[in-house]
């Protein structure tokens, strides 16, 4: 349904219908709402509102026996780094759209062009672009500078491909190239509403009473990059939020890590076991007043307003839940986030995950997510610009049943120097076999051929700005590379018009006249060209994949084929994308035949696409096979060995790309993700509802979804993940697969296959994809891409990761971790990661462990003194506990400690699977933590007060008084937690002794400070323990007790440690210490077994009707096409600027220290 009205040149008109402007945010908040926003997101943390609830509580002096200071200046601490934290990520992202909305654009107002920030251009505006510029909103191409309204744009911001598109005018419009002209044009645009999808577009243009139809190939979109073309004019159709783009972006999520939600499940159990804890001791001070207070009315009556017991035990619950609540201690989340803090900084300075060659460090964005970086079960990928580097490289051929390019894996052999001989030779192009450029100069036919079809066959455009100097834009980097090839090696593509095509063979210019363009489709997977040499002679030169072009030879080139395939083979194993390269000679009588059908089909108004299709056929048989090229899609370093080691590590990877099925599938292989020893691979290609459904249940069926585990551990890192199945599914089936009564099948079939690609999806449909993971696994996903159309996958997932590539920064700015390699993911999940989760983890059970251990004696003191909630240590001891005794040994734990080294984490991906079962953090763990709490508490009560109420000094003075037991009991609770954390830490550094023993000298240190004979002189009413330290540590029975306390509460720990390690050892304590070479080291990984077509080419039909048809040609000038494009060789520029610029060397040094 059409319901969107846009009129030309009318912004009043416009304005009616209140469309969104063109200014755009990512941002979360603004000055005005980030208070508000901010506090409600940090209110949903239950602990937040738990320390709030018990501030007030604090406030009320008739219940309160702790200072209200206690509380709220932590709570403000921890609310205000939160609040900076996350208004420093806004405002980067209020930095990133200012300076996309400051853009400069130029609109046509009044007839004149004036220049307007892209936030001031409003739908109805017509606006000039010029060569490499940036579409600013969603556009009605109206015309162009180039013929017939063609303009060229590149799509890598919306769907990561970087081949060149066509886009065409009206026929009506493309005449209004001038500002004046187009200041006339009053024309009416009805179209659909605002919408995601990338690949369609349906309305009507009303002008001069007609109406003409819309598609998607008169419309540039926001993110396009103008190619090609010296300028053009769009109208503005869909402004700022409502365009494609930002339709497929998504929004910024707030994200919190499993552990914080577990946390906030506990702080509600430990809330309410604190309330039942005050509901008993309430009890106990009801029935202790009524049955025994009471005798005691004269000489110690209630304070008012308690009038009654009843009322007496309800002041009472109240003070007690003060008293109680250091079990949970806001002091415990300034730790958190302390520990979070140092962990990414150590990611940030990590040496081993810098990028010398663009002088880029990784970079923990957020603070917030470390440890759930070590429970990652799902990888959603990119593929163009963050598996691939996007750059084709030729590699290898063969030709005549020749193999040539096996050199360049020998480190020292030099590229060959070609402009020696070859003035027109590409300076960035490298080939290492000798043998080849010999072979070219001694004349051999077949590889004067070879390349002669390299040069002719192909739809590249070129540009010679100045003599020799050739500039090629390719529909695919796949062609470039073929083209180039064949230049180095002297043939030379100079020009086309068309009818023409122009070679420089071996310094002599040669033009060929060009009779036909057979052009490539997913569906011939080849293209054909036919050619008139000078000499008359009609040839037809092909090249295509070999599984379609093998079938279409001459039967004599049998013997040939068969060693071509041998060759294919090979290139494939080496995940080369190839192509087998045919030519066939044709009679005149031949060529004009074929042509009266060709013409006929080209006519013909019905079936045209199949009468085109059968005639190519018909020409295209009898071939006589020359050989094959090898393209290699460089993949960025260490991609095959990263996804390998991840996939050890139980972490299922799937790429979701905007490219074609085959490019993808290719890169697959490349990765080690594809093997041919996999038991099936299906391919869901469904246009339908109902086929996609019958594909996927007919996958369902043969894909088991459980696998039985492995009996016995793998000889080798090749079998480990090799087998069982893959998926691959395009765009279109994936729409439907999404749909809410298809999800589950596909998500069932999908999960019990071992890689996942994904083909042809939008930016949306990644994000969906994530988001189904998310909701239907509960697992914790990572999604990790190099451009905009990542940027909604990167926010959907419970972790984005950017890759800071060729594509622009969006991606980064949306990312909460971002580096320049594929390959340091692995460095960051199974080191940094699984260290933060082990940390954390490990923080949290002693965290707990110290403070129901310190917390639980008060409970048991109430049944003894009149449940009156009278503390058992003196306040500062209880101010000081968290803050100064027991803090910064938990905190060196929970920063740098480690099961084993980072090499062992690397060597034993297995290790990361604790994290991802969430064995180290649970409510399992919880309980046994509070349990040993308990027991430990109960030793620290009732061992001291067994003894001493007993107990007699040397001069037989009793020892049984309220200040003896206190200081007692605190100091054995200050030596038992900090023995028990020595006994946890597993990576003792100076910090770590230094911490440890260093606040047990504090404790002793304070403890007389605060009970000398100074401080009660100065503060008589706040220091009461007058000479208490002194003259209770002077006492052995003292020391005798605190010593049998601390080896009743240590002794079962250390038994029940012994005695796992013996019978049931974990995998971390195998490998702490174990010597000899890595467990799975990766050399090259090789690929044989069955063969497989790797064929390279177009990502979309070619553009060869366009080149015949001559409307892309500029009617000045045939002779040569003039592509005012931008260098194809700016990445070589990028390499070449190699920065060795080292980190600051102190932070490095302090990494190294603490991992080291």
């Amino acid at each position: 349904t059409f319901c969107k009205r846009v009129r030309a040149n009318d912004r009043e008109y416009n304005e009616k219908f209140q469309y969104a402007s063109n200014c755009i945010m990512t941002s979360k908040y603004n000055i005005i709402t980030f208070l508000a926003v901010t506090l409600f997101e940090q209110f949903q943390e239950v602990a937040n509102t738990y320390f709030l609830f018990l501030l007030i509580l604090q406030l009320i002096p008739q219940i309160s026996s702790l200072s209200w200071f206690t509380t709220i200046v932590p709570l403000v601490l921890v609310l205000s780094i939160t609040a900076v934290k996350d208004a420093t990520d806004d405002y980067f992202r209020h930095k990133s759209d200012n300076q996309v909305n400051n853009r400069q654009s130029q609109v046509l107002i009044g007839g004149i062009l004036q220049k307007e920030k892209w936030m001031n251009v409003r739908v109805g505006d017509i606006i000039k672009l010029e060569n490499n510029q940036f579409v600013a909103a969603d556009l009605l191409l109206l015309s162009s500078s180039e013929p017939h309204g063609l303009c060229y744009i590149e799509t890598a911001e919306l769907d990561g491909e970087t081949n060149m598109k066509v886009r065409q005018s009206l026929s009506v419009t493309s005449e209004l190239g001038d500002p004046n002209n187009l200041a006339q044009f009053d024309g009416e645009v009805v179209c659909e509403p605002p919408n995601n999808k990338l690949d369609r577009f349906c309305g009507t243009l009303y002008w001069k009473d007609c109406k003409y139809p819309l598609s998607n190939q008169n419309m540039l979109l926001r993110g396009c990059v103008l190619r090609n073309t010296e300028s053009c004019y769009g109208l503005v159709i869909f402004a700022g939020p409502d365009t494609k783009l930002m339709q497929n972006s998504g929004r910024t999520k707030f994200k919190r890590t499993s552990i914080d939600r577990l946390m906030n499940t506990l702080v509600l159990w430990i809330f309410g076991f604190l309330v039942c804890m005050g509901v008993i001791l309430a009890i106990g001070n009801a029935v202790w007043e009524k049955e025994v207070g009471a005798l005691f009315q004269s000489f110690l009556p209630w304070d008012p307003p308690v009038d009654n017991f009843l009322f007496s035990a309800f002041l009472s619950f109240w003070s007690y839940v003060i008293i109680l609540n250091t079990v949970v201690p806001i002091s415990l989340y300034v730790s958190v986030e302390v520990i979070r803090l140092g962990h990414s900084y150590f990611i940030n300075w990590d040496r081993r995950m810098f990028c010398s060659r663009s002088n880029t460090a990784a970079e923990a964005r957020t603070t917030t997510l470390n440890e759930e970086l070590g429970q990652v079960e799902y990888i959603f990928s990119d593929k163009t610009g963050t598996l691939t580097q996007n750059i084709m490289t030729f590699n290898k051929c063969s030709i005549n049943g020749h193999t040539y390019g096996e050199e360049q894996h020998m480190a020292r052999v030099q590229a060959l120097d070609f402009s020696a001989w070859n003035p027109l030779a590409a300076r960035d192009f490298c080939f290492y076999d000798q043998s080849l450029l010999d072979a070219v100069m001694e004349g051999e036919p077949a590889v004067h051929e070879f390349f002669r079809v390299l040069s002719l066959c192909h739809t590249v455009m070129s540009e010679e700005k100045s003599e020799g100097e050739l500039l090629y834009k390719a529909q695919s980097p796949d062609e470039g590379a073929l083209v180039t090839a064949a230049r180095n090696f002297g043939f030379v593509f100079r020009s086309r018009t068309p009818g023409t095509v122009t070679t420089q063979e071996l310094g002599k210019a040669v033009t060929y006249t060009l009779l036909a363009i057979l052009d490539f489709n997913n569906i011939r997977k080849r293209m054909s060209v036919i050619v008139r040499n000078p000499e008359g002679r009609i040839r037809l030169y092909c090249k295509g994949a070999d599984t379609v072009l093998f079938e279409r030879l001459h039967s004599c080139n049998h013997e040939l084929m068969n060693v071509t395939s041998d060759h294919l083979n090979e290139y494939a194993g080496d995940g080369l994308r190839t192509l087998a390269v045919a030519y066939r000679d044709l009679s005149e009588e031949q060529w004009e035949e074929w042509s009266e059908h060709f013409r006929g089909a080209d006519k013909a108004t019905d079936c045209r696409d199949d009468r085109l299709a059968a005639a190519y056929e018909e020409i295209e048989q009898d071939m006589m096979l020359l050989g094959a090229t090898a393209i290699e899609d460089k993949l960025q370093e260490g991609v095959p060995e990263t996804i390998a080691i991840l996939s050890l590590a139980n972490i299922k990877i799937w790429v979701l790309t905007g490219d074609k099925q085959e490019t993808a599938v290719n890169i697959g292989y490349s990765c080690k993700m594809l093997t041919d020893d996999m038991t099936e691979i299906f391919i869901v290609n469904g246009h339908t509802v109902q086929s996609v459904r019958e594909e996927l249940r007919y996958n369902g069926d043969v894909c088991p979804s459980k696998c039985p585990p492995p009996q016995a551990p793998p000889p080798s890192l090749l079998e480990s993940i090799s087998g069982e199945f893959a998926l691959i599914i395009s765009g279109h089936s994936l729409a439907h697969a999404l749909e809410a009564d298809m999800e589950r099948e596909f998500l069932e079939t999908a999960c019990a296959c071992r890689a996942v690609i994904c083909c042809r999806v939008t930016p949306l449909q990644k994000a969906l994809v994530v988001e189904l993971v998310k909701r239907h696994k509960k697992a914790v996903t990572l999604a990790i891409g190099d451009g905009a159309n990542d940027v909604s996958m990167i926010k959907t997932a419970h972790i984005g990761v950017g890759i800071s590539g060729q594509e622009g920064i969006q991606a980064v700015l949306a990312s909460d971790y971002s580096f320049s390699q594929f390959r340091f993911l692995q460095r960051l999940l199974l080191v940094h990661g699984r260290w933060s989760y082990l940390r954390m983890c490990r923080f949290l059970c002693y965290f707990f462990y110290k403070n129901f251990a310190f917390t639980m004696v008060h409970f048991w003191f109430g049944f003894f003194c009149g449940f009156s909630a009278q503390t058992v240590y003196d306040q500062y001891f209880i101010t000081l506990y968290n803050i100064v005794y027991t803090s910064l040994p938990v905190l060196a734990m929970g920063i740098f400690d480690q099961d084993v080294p980072e090499q062992r984490s690397l060597e034993y991906p297995k290790l990361y699977e604790p994290g991802q079962l969430n064995l180290l953090f649970n409510k399992r763990e919880f309980f046994i933590c509070i349990a040993q709490g308990i027991y430990t508490s109960v030793v620290l009560f009732f061992i001291p007060y067994g003894i001493l109420s007993h107990a007699t000094q040397s001069n037989g003075v009793p020892l049984a008084d309220y200040q003896t037991f206190a200081v007692t009991t605190a100091t054995a609770l200050v030596i038992v937690v900090s023995v028990q954390i020595a006994l946890d830490t597993g990576y003792w550094t100076a910090i770590n002794h230094f911490f440890i023993w260093g606040s047990l000298g504090t404790y002793f240190t304070i403890l007389f400070a605060m009970h000398s004979s100074i401080l009660f002189n100065i503060f008589p009413k706040q220091f009461h323990f007058l000479g208490d330290a002194h003259n209770t540590l002077g006492q052995p029975v003292v020391w005798l007790t605190i010593a049998l306390a601390t080896v009743i509460c240590i002794a079962p720990v250390l038994a029940f440690r012994f005695l796992k390690l013996d019978l049931k050892p974990q995998l971390s304590d195998t490998k702490k210490r174990k010597p000899g070479a890595s467990g799975s080291t990766l050399g090259r990984l090789g690929r044989g077994g069955s063969r497989r077509s790797g064929y390279a080419f177009a990502h979309q039909e070619g553009f060869g009707e366009l080149i015949t048809s001559g409307k892309n040609m500029r009617l000045s000038s045939l002779a040569l096409a003039t592509f005012a494009s931008r260098h194809s060789s700016s990445w070589i520029d990028t390499l070449q600027k190699v920065i060795l610029n080292s980190f600051n060397i102190s932070q490095y040094t302090v990494f190294t220290f603490f991992m080291n």
